[in-house]
């Protein structure tokens, strides 16, 4: 739904969940600036994340978008655009129920039912709604995901007008994730792995399915800690809302809106390539060798000083417990067709906590002669907390192919017998993210006023809102000396300064492992303790806009908004919105509009993994602006037929960029990562006779990114095509079908993220993350 918001770019390659969506010009791998909403609440605070917790369901009505303006007034974290989904409302004079069933050729099956019905006519009336849904995701997968989730309203109108809503929801829903997979990169072109089918295939699997990972027993008494790839991205939800609108005078409403959410994410990723990146992605023979050539060469060097005896070293495949010596060339490079090994970084990223969100105000509208006045002013306040639980990050050896396999690697005797084993499971490193023990709060309270005043063709609308939040960071810290002078502790000295003191304590893993004397440690040790970061920070957004009708067809309009996005105790992001157009209309045939638009966001900022050293995060902090026209145009040549364009030219800069608060020139000028110049659709609609349905063709166009603010990788531009159909077979029975990608179009959204800011190619291989092959499904939509 989002990519029908012109101006929005939206990365819609990691699944159902966890997609990233940018607004005029911002860089990709984000949600920063735009808040998704129901029935004009923010579904979270902070906006990024908020498709955990939302799915479209029977119960809503229709979509509506605003971008910049009141954005970033009215509602928090929204300066960018707000999208917000609009419930039906119950039927308080006769029951009606729907229901749909969905099917798509990758195994996606869901059912849809929603019923509503007074209880008291014209008084009282409910509603419940809902879905089940069991899906292995687009690409191919030894697993499904089933998940539900049920939303109920009960709706009371008051004497004289207004009303009082009360509704709850629960879930629980599980879905695929996709980060990155290995592709080719030859002449600037992408294509798929040797042995790797890109537009289809998953690097995981049944050999991810459960693995566990030793931890710091200050976070798992047991010390050891889970990943689980069989159960996906796993969101339990409870929801409590209240909404109240009452009529004082018949100039006067008030208006009151709250809800709860109760949140659990259990986040279970593959990240192929994390941190290591394309030098992670070798030949099995380069692994095995000791030297700078293998990616694994300090674990060789530990695994020799441990079995001294070891003439060479092998794989052993978990799966099929087969063995291969670094001496069985010719066997490890037809490993799977290409002979390749990869490392893969398992997430296993577990968050709790609650959302509170609430709106009060009150609307006032006047109309006197000649004009018409509205003014809405409120307060929002939100009460925020967030556990996280990213311990134990590990990374393994695995092959490059569909469902791939994990490998020990092992040292062998002369007649390639596994003498010891360097690898648990795989595993070559624990705790590569740090200690991974967070908490956070926001406090927020928002005061706001929006006004809108109307004289004959002018109208002008102005808002402000101010916003203070109180926020906390808890960090979990390493180990202390005083810490690891405890026995009982387990901690042992794992870096030194220049004068032989040690700076850093790690856990020694639990005894019994295999390969204890080759990766001793947990490595990155949460111990128990926090570091504690206060801050409370406050900003104004503001925002004006002027709309002349010249003629009845004809308008001209003008904008200029001032917002910004909180980020916990971090600094506040600002934005700067500049825009004017046009909207036309030529009686039947084109309604369009032209917009000019100038964004500045200054001072973005967000952390990253450092890929030189994993457990540290790098602080980025740039100003970027982008200059562009925006297109939407609907053309009806005849009556039963439409084409609707639109699309957005810019050109968006980075200037001013610092890592960790370093200068940055060589960055000056670049494209922001993952951010195209050029996006726009073309959609035909032809309507079928006698009001049998509607056929419809889209073309999608994303111009080409940049994989890195450095702009190492250019991923080129793609289109996709796809078709539909709609069928009212009855009068209370609609039938769709559609197919996208129809052309099994190669289309990537990013490189590798957790690759730095500068990538490159130059092995002829590469990590991104791209769009599927076709795909084809359809609806059966009943009414009673």
């Amino acid at each position: 739904m989002l990519e029908l918001v012109p101006g929005i770019f939206v990365e819609g390659t990691a699944g159902e969940l966890s997609n990233n969506y940018s607004v005029r010009g911002l860089q990709g791998g984000g949600q920063r600036f735009i808040q998704l909403e129901e029935d004009g609440l923010p579904i979270i605070y902070q906006g990024g994340g908020a498709d955990f917790f939302f799915t479209q369901d029977l119960s809503i009505d229709r979509l509506e978008a605003v971008k910049g303006g009141s954005s970033g007034v009215l509602t928090v974290n929204g300066a960018g655009a707000t999208i917000n989904f609009i419930s039906r409302r119950n039927n308080f004079t006769s029951p009606e129920a729907i229901a749909r069933f969905t099917a798509y050729n990758y195994g996606l099956r869901r059912g849809d039912a929603y019923i509503s019905a007074p209880i008291i006519k014209d008084k009282l009336a409910f509603s419940i709604s809902g879905f089940f849904q069991s899906s292995p995701g687009v690409r191919r997968n030894p697993f499904s995901y089933d998940g539900y989730r049920l939303k109920g309203s009960i709706e009371y109108k008051f004497d004289g007008g207004g009303y009082v809503r009360v509704t709850g929801r629960i879930g629980d829903f599980k879905a695929a994730y996709y980060a990155g997979q290995p592709y080719s990169f030859n002449n600037g072109r992408p294509g798929s792995f040797p042995g790797l089918d890109n537009q289809f295939d998953n690097i995981g699997g049944t050999a991810f399915s459960r693995i566990a990972v030793p931890v710091s027993t200050f976070v798992e008494a047991d010390g050891f800690r889970d990943f689980n790839y069989s159960e996906g991205v796993r969101v339990k939800s409870q929801q409590l809302r209240i909404d109240i609108e009452k009529p004082l005078t018949d100039s006067i409403e008030v208006f009151a809106r709250a809800r709860y959410l109760g949140l659990k994410t259990d986040f279970n990723g593959l990240f192929p390539g994390s941190g290591t990146g394309n030098a992670g992605l070798a030949s099995a023979v380069a692994y095995l060798t000791p030297g700078d050539g293998s990616p694994i060469n300090g674990l060789l060097t530990r695994g020799a000083a441990v079995f001294p005896t070891a003439v060479r070293f092998g794989i052993r495949n978990l799966r099929t417990n087969v063995v291969l010596g670094s001496n069985q060339v010719a066997a490890l490079n037809a490993l799977n067709g290409n002979g390749f090994l990869q490392q893969t970084t398992l997430n296993h990223d577990y968050q709790s906590g609650f959302d509170f969100g609430s709106n009060f105000g009150a609307r006032w509208e006047y109309q006197g002669n000649g004009f018409k006045n509205s003014l809405t002013a409120g307060v929002l306040y939100y009460d925020v907390g967030r556990y996280q639980n990213q311990s134990a990050t590990s990374a393994v050896v695995n092959d490059v192919k569909n469902n791939s396999d994990i490998y020990d690697v092992v040292a062998l005797d002369a007649n390639n017998n596994v003498i010891g084993t360097l690898t648990d499971n795989g595993q070559i490193s624990y705790g590569n993210w740090g200690a991974g023990i967070r908490r956070r709060t926001d406090s927020s309270v928002s005061i706001y006023a929006n006004d809108e005043f109307q004289i004959g063709d002018l109208r002008i609308d102005g808002g402000i809102r101010w916003e203070n939040d109180d926020a906390r960071f808890l960090d979990g810290q390493l180990p202390t000396a005083a810490q690891a002078a405890n026995p009982a502790n387990r901690l042992v000295a794992t870096a030194f300064d220049a004068n032989g003191n040690p700076t850093e304590f790690q856990q020694l893993v639990q005894p019994g492992l295999a390969n204890a004397a080759v990766v001793p440690t947990v490595g990155s040790t949460f111990a128990g303790n926090f570091s504690d970061l206060r801050r409370s920070q406050d900003r104004i957004a503001w925002t004006v806009g002027v709309n002349y009708l010249i003629r009845p067809n004809l308008s001209v309009y003008a904008r200029y908004a001032d917002g910004f996005q909180t980020n916990n105790t971090d600094p506040i992001t600002g934005i700067e919105l500049y825009e004017g157009g046009v909207r036309w209309e030529y009686r039947r045939l084109l309604s369009a509009s032209v917009t000019v638009f100038q964004t500045n966001f200054n001072n973005q900022f967000y952390n990253f993994i450092d890929p030189t050293n994993p457990t540290i995060q790098t602080a980025f902090q740039a100003d970027l602006s982008t200059f562009g026209v925006e297109v939407d145009a609907l053309i009806r040549p005849v009556r039963w037929w439409t084409v609707d364009f639109f699309g957005v030219f810019q050109d968006p800069t980075l200037n001013n960029l610092r890592l960790n608060g370093v200068r940055q020139q060589g960055f000056d000028g670049n494209r922001p990562e993952r951010t195209p110049s050029t996006l726009f659709t073309i959609t035909s609609t032809l309507q079928l006779p006698r009001k049998l349905g509607e056929f419809y063709g889209r073309y999608k166009y994303i111009g080409r990114i940049f994989a890195d603010s450095g702009n190492g990788v250019a991923l080129p531009a793609y289109g996709v095509t796809g078709f539909g159909i709609s069928l009212n077979v009855t009068e209370r029975i609609q039938a769709s079908f559609n197919v996208d990608n129809v052309f099994d179009e190669l289309g990537l959204t990013e490189g590798n993220p957790r690759q730095g800011q500068t990538q490159n190619a130059a092995s002829g291989f590469f990590y991104a993350r791209g769009i599927v092959g076709p795909t084809f499904g359809g609806t059966v939509t009943m009414r009673f």
